[in-house]
Parts: structure tokens; C-alpha cells; sequence
């Protein structure tokens, strides 16, 4: 078996993806992993045709951009630290998608994802990234709903 090196944790910023952060970085320091965090802005509109030429990007969405980059390395400093390395990525589009791009084009070992536990209406509306993810993903994930149970580590 291949050691874990690399350890991918989309963030949406709530208090799930936060916890799973937590637990990855104790679940990163058994194989001293490189944890990577993405931040997938969904833009509300996407365009039918990219051949329509240049686009002009509105100013919020730029300030959005670099307010999210701002947030995420905020928080990698806070709860990753010097503990471990790490990298930050945001970007835009239909957040599955990235997080499945990013997972090939960085060749991640183990997605560690959270899942809201929506149900119903709720789940038929908006579906669930997460399933997506896992049904994707280039490398085997490891979703985590609240409470968080499973492996613990002893620090």
C-alpha cells in the first residue's frame, strides 16, 4: 500500500468543512501528508457558449475571489499552522467539478470531504457534492458527517 502524501479538503467555510479540516490535519500527521484546501466559488450564471469571445469579468466577482483566497490562507494559518505543509486553492465553477480537476491535476492521494446530511426536498433541490465527489473522484474519499465518528488519533 502507498503512503498517503497528499490529502485534498474542499472548504465551503461552514462549521462541517471546518470540523473535517480538524480532523484532517490529526489524520495528515500520521503520514506527515501535504494537505491541499479548495474554495469553489459557483458563479450564479454560466455561460451556454465559451465561444463568444472574451467575457468581461464584473469587479465582484474579483473582489470575491481575492476575499476568498484571503479567507482560506486565513484559515490554513490558524488551524493548519507550521504543523504540517500546505496549499490553498480557489476556484470558480460548479464545485464537483473542480474538486475532481484538482484531485487528478494534483494527483491526491485521499479527498476527505463533508457531507451536511441533507435530506428530502432539501437533497433533491441542491444534491450533494459530496456523493458526487465520491462517485468521480480519481482516489479514494473519506466523508465525514457530524458528529464526527470513526478513527481518532492520539496527539
Amino acid at each position: 500500500m502507498e503512503k498517503i502524501k497528499k490529502i485534498l479538503v474542499p472548504i465551503d467555510f461552514s462549521d462541517y468543512s471546518k470540523k473535517a479540516l480538524q480532523y484532517t490535519i490529526e489524520f495528515a500527521k500520521q503520514f506527515d501528508a501535504e494537505i491541499i484546501l479548495v474554495y469553489v466559488i459557483e458563479p450564479l450564471v454560466y455561460p451556454a457558449d465559451l465561444s463568444m469571445g472574451q467575457m468581461v469579468i464584473p469587479q465582484a466577482e474579483v473582489d470575491l475571489d481575492k476575499k476568498s483566497k484571503n479567507e482560506l490562507e486565513m484559515l490554513a494559518k490558524k488551524e493548519i499552522g507550521s504543523a504540517l505543509n500546505y496549499k490553498t486553492i480557489v476556484k470558480t465553477g460548479k464545485p464537483f467539478i473542480e474538486i475532481i480537476e484538482i484531485a487528478t491535476e494534483f494527483d491526491i492521494d485521499l479527498i476527505i470531504i463533508s457531507t451536511h446530511g441533507h435530506t428530502g426536498v432539501e437533497h433533491l433541490l441542491f444534491g450533494s457534492t459530496s456523493e458526487k465527489v465520491v462517485r468521480k473522484a480519481p482516489c479514494p474519499v473519506l466523508t465525514l458527517r457530524e458528529p464526527i465518528k470513526g478513527f481518532r488519533f492520539k496527539g
